[in-house]
């Protein structure tokens, strides 16, 4: 007969402290000890515990060591679940941490059942993310380098009186700007030099994306999301990235609770208490939906350049694209004539466009 170890891991950069619990509800849980962070290491813990007619369950949390142990343990043939910090059940009067007691923590907890994997990409995937991400912080970068220099503009009684910021006129006027002090005019050089530096990674980032795209196994689906209004390449691919394979939410009110696009509750006895949406999951890809969103608030059409995009895409698709369309245009007028916050109207449509889009990627394959 055949029983299970549950291996709860505490991994930090140069150790990681191991607990196991053994099978049943009242078997024992004991420290195993600490070990190096390295493959070496962590093949010896396997080869040490593996015994005969012992199936092997480890766990550990998601955290900044990446899925190198995971994907190890996979294929030294046992199992390995990586579990999300923000699920772990925790006692609030447990004011005492320590690696020993999180490893314990985790054996427990996986023995019970209460821990919830999450869903782990492939290498390929992960690069593909890396470069979402990259691209994101270089554009934070670049608001930031833009900010700075409105600022410094703002506190000289320097102001632009054209229509926008960042255009040819607001470039030209940038260049005609000068200051008697030296130092000041090195300052607004720097400024200028930054944001031009930081746009050109920004650029340099976007063009490997698309370069990337192609050879990426969630390609179908990038070019099927952006039959989205408002859904462009960038967005198309962070969403595709940030949440991976669209297949794994069986319906798309998981979809938007995993997005966090859901109202949180505090009900009790007869009394039902809704407030804002629970902010959870992937802040990056929430707020590329709700800027998406925006542009449901004009009429529904299809122009030149979106017909040009979706002209390839299956018949289905451009269906289900247009019906989002009709009914979020639809839906943004009634909820802002009823005199909802705007704010509150922008997030509605952002949630029911999760499961459009949730539609969509269903019905494409990856390669």
């Amino acid at each position: 007969m055949s029983i299970t170890k549950f291996i709860g891991l505490d991994v930090h950069k140069e150790t990681i402290a191991v607990a196991v619990a053994e099978d049943g509800r009242a078997g024992e849980i004991r420290f195993y000890g600490t070990i190096p962070n390295t493959p070496d290491a962590i093949r010896r813990l396997v080869c040490r515990l593996a015994v005969p007619e012992v199936t092997l369950h480890f766990c550990y949390e998601a955290g900044g060591c990446g899925y190198g142990i995971h994907r190890q343990l996979l294929r030294l043939g046992v199992d390995c679940s990586v579990v999300a910090p923000s699920v772990i059940p925790r006692k609030p009067a447990d004011r005492v941490k320590t690696d020993r007691r999180d490893a314990e923590l985790l054996a427990r907890l996986l023995r019970s059942g209460e821990l919830t994997p999450i869903w782990i990409p492939d290498p390929a995937h992960e690069a593909m993310r890396d470069l979402v991400r990259s691209r994101r912080q270089v554009r934070q970068d670049l608001v930031a380098s833009r900010q700075m220099l409105l600022g410094f503009l703002l506190r000289h009684g320097r102001k632009f009186t054209g229509r926008s910021n960042w255009t040819k006129a607001h470039w030209r006027w940038l260049g005609s700007q000068a200051f008697e002090i030296p130092h000041q005019q090195y300052i607004l050089g720097e400024s200028i030099r930054r944001i031009e530096e930081a746009q050109q990674r920004c650029d340099r980032l976007d063009a490997m994306l698309v370069e990337a795209l192609p050879r990426w196994s969630l390609a179908p689906i990038v070019r099927a999301l952006q039959a989205s209004r408002g859904v462009g390449p960038i967005v198309a691919i962070t969403l595709a990235a940030e949440i991976g394979d669209l297949s794994r939410f069986e319906t798309p009110k998981q979809l938007m609770g995993w997005l966090g696009l859901v109202p949180s509750e505090a009900s009790s006895g007869t009394r039902t208490r809704r407030g804002a949406i629970t902010k959870t999951g992937n802040r990056e890809t929430r707020a590329m939906l709700v800027e998406a969103a925006w542009s449901y608030r004009l009429p529904a059409r299809e122009e030149r350049r979106y017909r040009a995009r979706v002209e390839d895409l299956p018949e289905e698709i451009r269906a289900i694209a247009w019906k989002a369309q009709v009914r979020l245009c639809q839906r943004y007028r009634t909820l802002a004539a009823s005199g909802k916050a705007l704010p509150k109207v922008i997030t509605a449509i952002a949630r029911e466009l999760v499961g459009f889009i949730w539609d969509i990627g269903r019905r494409m394959q990856p390669t």
